[in-house]
């Protein structure tokens, strides 16, 4: 039976919705629920069907969580939950906690102990959030948000990562295990590919340290050579030893750029200042390379941002990007802030 056409189960749907007493995005959540449905003929194993419940329930409270504080922008912190509060690097994110609350960010961390602990010791309670994972040794989350309502725990580590990625403004790495790695690549992989929206991805270590150095040459000497990627993906991330620098970075990326979606083939990039008509032409010479048709242009907001609210007070251009070079496109996101 396909279910999105029988009109009686769709009609049962609405009015279960609208005995519910309605709420957002009514139409979306009939499609769940009629996909919920067929899970009744398509999904034997009760192991998937618990994958699907428990990512839908997760990812529910998550976004539930995070909404009074989506105007807020976040820093999402990795690094070792093994590292210990006597080592420099952990004083390293506590001071970086720290100046980035002072900058106005809060700040996202696991929960755990380590560098997860010590960047919210730097932030303190009420700039930060803790995204737990329960692991088969109880992971349990740290004095700092612990029993705070801006704490969430995870079975799944994929909705994890989703709710790290999703509502950050910026992502900063210190050193760490493979954990640490996996979150760092699906970062980049994300912004490399258009899956994420571009944003600051810093590699912050102690003073003299050399394990992003180390990673860095490994990128270059062997990722890179091998054209495995492009030379423009060295654009996603930047490496530091200071958390001064590291806030100021992430605090100058926003300094003109606001964000950014796409209206069917257009890209338009919300902006705080309008650019010059001198600098719109001097940006569709140097980044010609990324424009797929047409050219960059000063434009108002669109009939698809005007249904959804979206910004429409701040100025904006657009133009049909390639979909290819964000790398590129990180660039003139930099030259933007330059304006």
């Amino acid at each position: 039976m396909n279910l999105e056409n029988e009109s009686p189960i769709k009609k049962m749907v609405s009015e279960l919705i609208t005995a519910a007493g309605g709420g957002y995005n009514p139409d979306i959540v009939e499609d769940i629920i009629i996909n919920g449905l067929k899970i009744l003929k398509d999904v034997e194993n009760r192991g998937d069907a618990r994958v699907i419940q428990t990512s839908i329930r997760e990812l529910r409270y998550a976004f539930r969580l995070f909404a009074p504080y989506e105007n807020i922008r976040k820093i999402t912190v990795f690094g070792s939950a093994r590292t210990e509060p006597s080592r420099l690097i952990y004083k390293q994110a506590v001071e970086f906690g720290r100046l980035a609350k002072s900058a106005g960010f809060m700040v996202i961390t696991g929960a755990g102990p380590g560098i997860m602990q010590a960047a919210l010791e730097g932030a303190g309670k009420e700039m930060s959030f803790g995204v737990n994972i329960r692991l088969p040794w109880e992971q349990t989350p740290n004095p700092v948000i612990q029993n705070d309502n801006k704490l969430v725990t995870f079975k799944y580590f994929f909705t994890r990562k989703l709710t790290f990625i999703r509502n950050a403004d910026a992502i900063v790495l210190f050193p760490g295990g493979f954990g640490t790695m996996d979150e760092g690549y699906e970062a980049l992989t994300l912004m490399q590919t258009g899956k994420s929206r571009p944003m600051p991805l810093v590699l912050l270590d102690q003073p003299g340290g050399t394990f992003w150095k180390t990673w860095d040459k490994n990128t270059k000497e062997h990722l890179l050579r091998d054209r495995y990627i492009s030379e423009e993906d060295l654009n996603l991330y930047q490496i530091t030893d200071n958390p001064d620098v590291a806030v100021k970075w992430i605090s100058r990326f926003y300094r003109n750029f606001h964000s950014l979606r796409f209206v069917k083939d257009l890209l338009v990039i919300r902006l705080q200042h309008t650019p010059s008509v001198h600098s719109i032409e001097a940006l569709n010479e140097d980044f010609s390379d990324i424009i797929a048709d047409g050219k960059i242009n000063i434009i108002s907001p669109t009939e698809e941002e005007k249904e959804d609210d979206d910004f429409l007070s701040l100025p904006r251009i657009a133009f049909k990007f390639t979909k290819k070079h964000y790398g590129r496109l990180r660039q003139l996101i930099e030259r933007l802030n330059t304006l």
